[in-house]
């Protein structure tokens, strides 16, 4: 297992288990789970749940399992199991020999269901679903009771029998916990635990035709494997009182403890799962794993590394109520990440030709370029130049405003690595107007960007020697929402129809470096002057190479960060 990259930080449930090892509860033992449906793939709000399941275990030399919570088979597929696995080892976190399904203990949980029949604390319900959603109440009204509540016990097991024999249809009875009509709580107005369900399961084929809920089989299975502190979201905090007392009527030896924190709210996306499955089903993005969706499996394709993630689940820490998380402070935890690990290169994204007219025409130089400033022994590399050259669109103006420092008409700038030019001629296209090629001379005094005669130019610009470089692919990503907070429907307004129209642009005329020549799939660079950037796993080849922008050189931040500890 890998614990997070930075200091433990204080928590409300740090400080719970540190009590309990005091007090030598569970005998000393810390043993939590990450409970995953595997109905869709996991995002950032459950490595939120991974970092800190597993980021406890860890710190109490205790020990975390990976459960899937496999008993809704319409929902469910193998692929979803394998992404999670996937993803979990991705983040630095192993499970070792605890992999377990709640689908194990379907015949247990089954026993479990007869005994509270023979307690006469369950019985089975023959409401139609619109009966029993009018019968539970309001927030206001009390429920009423059903007419099937006071069935015998012999008369519930024998109906519960033939519900697991497959004689009725769906949706024709179901097995209730018998606890409280008229409770405040909804969830113990007498809680269905079991329904029919004619599916056919990944794990355990047609074995079986009816399956538990979650707020049955969730506890029992905590107390099965031991778990000393079931953590989970505060969603759950109104389902706590049904958990215990499940474990509490069916007396199990395991009672784990169940804790809720505040979920993961990150601005400019959306993290419910039935959402982003919206979003995939009806192609607004590509798949799970495009990289604008806040997936693990997106992020990753995008060039997120697990150290960012976990940096930035620690840095966020572990609260009891609700609040928005800024993008800016993810994207902060990326790019401190990638600045000390990823090679810079050089890469024109728009190009615009230049010809360097007293270069002589048959000589090709390989200059030193410096690989990583923050890493010496990342060493450099050579980066040929010739007489063509391809620069930035945007770095050159013909009338340029006051403080545009870049390449104008008789203005001097330095190419990073190289020499200073000067802009001589400018060339247009006749019909539309657009500038299509700069003419300039270099001076060969300057080789390696300085001058000896100590003048100064204000800009400095990145290039490719046209002759060399690489064709590229480049996908530039934005936030995938315009709102800050898509997921607020209070008004009523559809979450799809704050989609960005603008969250994805492909540039498909790029050049690049020729050391890119073979760059793997997640391969991470810095495109001087651009941004970080990603090989992309899936469309990416010897023949076309396609980079992702993991995130941009900008960060705002940094910036909230500097003028916080300056007002310290």
């Amino acid at each position: 297992m890998t614990t997070t990259d930075s200091a433990s930080s204080p928590s409300f449930i740090r400080n719970i288990i540190l009590e309990d090892l005091k007090a030598n509860k569970n005998d000393g033992r810390v043993v939590t789970r990450f409970p995953p449906e595997p109905n869709g793939y996991l995002h950032i709000g459950h490595a939120k749940s991974i970092c800190l399941n597993f980021g406890l275990a860890v710190e109490n030399k205790g020990i975390c399992h990976l459960r899937f919570d496999d008993t809704n088979p319409g929902k469910e597929d193998v692929e979803y199991v394998e992404s999670i696995k996937s993803d979990v080892r991705w983040l630095g976190f192993d499970w070792g020999d605890h992999l377990y399904y709640t689908s194990d203990y379907f015949e247990r949980l089954y026993d479990y269901a007869v005994e509270l029949i023979k307690k006469g604390e369950a019985y089975v319900c023959s409401l139609s679903r619109e009966e029993t959603r009018e019968y539970r109440g309001t927030l206001t009204e009390p429920g009423r009771d059903s007419q099937y509540r006071g069935r015998s016990a012999e008369e519930n097991l024998d109906l519960f029998e033939r519900m697991r024999a497959g004689e009725f249809e769906d949706g024709s009875h179901v097995l209730r916990a018998k606890i409280d009509m008229a409770s405040p709580n909804l969830n113990m107005r007498d809680p269905t635990l079991y329904r029919i369900r004619r599916v056919p399961h990944h794990r355990t084929g047609e074995k079986w035709c009816i399956y538990p809920l979650y707020d049955f089989s969730h506890c029992l299975s905590d107390s099965i494997e031991g778990i000393t502190h079931s953590i989970c979201t505060l969603e759950f905090e109104d389902n706590r009182p049904l958990y215990d007392w499940v474990l509490d009527e069916l007396n199990v030896d395991c009672h784990p403890k169940q804790i809720e924190f505040a979920r993961l709210n990150l601005s400019f996306t959306v993290l419910s799962k039935r959402k982003l499955v919206e979003l995939v089903r009806q192609g607004h993005v590509t798949a799970w794993d495009d990289p604008r969706m806040p997936t693990i499996s997106g992020l990753r394709r995008r060039g997120y590394t697990p150290e960012a993630l976990r940096d930035f689940c620690e840095r966020i820490g572990v609260a009891k109520r609700d609040s928005m998380v800024d993008m800016a402070l993810l994207e902060h935890c990326v790019r401190q990440d990638l600045n000390k690990k990823t090679p810079r290169v050089m890469a024109v994204l728009r190009p615009l030709r230049v010809v360097i007219e007293n270069y002589p025409r048959d000589l090709v130089e390989e200059l030193d370029a410096i690989n990583n400033p923050e890493d010496a022994s990342m060493g450099s590399r050579k980066v040929p130049f010739s007489r063509v050259l391809n620069i930035e669109q945007d770095d050159f103006q013909e009338d340029p405003p006051k403080k545009f420092f870049r390449l104008a008409p008789g203005r001097e700038v330095r190419l990073r690595y190289a020499y200073f030019v000067t802009c001589v001629r400018v060339v247009k296209d006749e019909q539309t107007g657009e500038v299509v090629e700069l003419h300039c001379t270099y001076d060969p005094q300057t080789r390696g960007g300085d001058s000896p005669d100590g003048r100064k130019v204000k800009g400095t610009l990145h290039w490719v020697s046209a002759a060399h470089a690489l064709e590229a692919e480049v996908r530039l990503y934005d936030h995938l929402f315009t709102k800050p907070n898509p997921g607020d429907e209070k008004d009523g307004t559809d979450f799809k129809t704050c989609l960005n129209p603008d969250s994805l642009e492909a540039l498909t005329s790029c050049r690049v470096e020729p050391c890119l020549k073979g760059a793997a799939p997640r391969s991470r660079y810095q495109f001087e002057r651009l941004g970080y950037f990603c090989v992309d796993s899936k469309d990416s080849s010897d023949e076309k190479l396609v980079f992702n922008r993991t995130v941009t050189l900008r960060d705002t931040w940094a910036k909230i960060e500097k003028a916080q500890k300056k007002k310290r």
